[in-house]
């Protein structure tokens, strides 16, 4: 107890963090959709997952994961034909934040697409986990 009182910044700090990690897991519970940076790299590497960037040309310039592929989130109904032979494949979609993934997602699966997941926080999760960035053209 006394440790608590000399130490109570620790203690709210805990809390505070328990709380967001909770809060967090509540907001994404039953949403298998949402993929972490991690999750991702394991769909990846475990499935060949396919990446695709629905970000517009100049963000996908300044930096975007290695070997995704980039249909912006415009033209991803006029080009959706690229995407067919995915179709029974995983596809993570990937924008800035995740909210223009989350509006792709729901066109490809509208289009039949099986197994579609959302990069969660996009590429800004992504740089944050230190996760590796190109800035190659596909």
């Amino acid at each position: 107890m006394e440790f608590l009182q000399q130490n109570w910044y620790w203690a709210a700090l805990a809390a505070v963090s328990g709380a967001w990690l909770m809060a967090d897991l509540i907001r994404n519970h039953g949403d298998k959709s949402q993929l972490s940076p991690v999750e991702a790299t394991l769909l990846v590497n475990r499935e060949d997952a396919v990446i695709i960037d629905v970000r517009e040309q100049g963000e996908y310039a300044q930096g975007h994961i290695p070997n995704a592929r980039h249909i912006p989130l415009g033209e991803l109904e006029r080009r959706s034909k690229e995407l067919e032979k995915w179709k029974s494949h995983p596809v993570i979609l990937c924008c800035a934040t995740g909210a223009r993934a989350s509006t792709a997602l729901k066109q490809l699966k509208q289009a039949g697409f099986e197994k579609l997941f959302n990069l969660r926080g996009g590429m800004m999760e992504w740089q944050k986990a230190g996760q590796p960035v190109s800035r190659k053209r596909k």
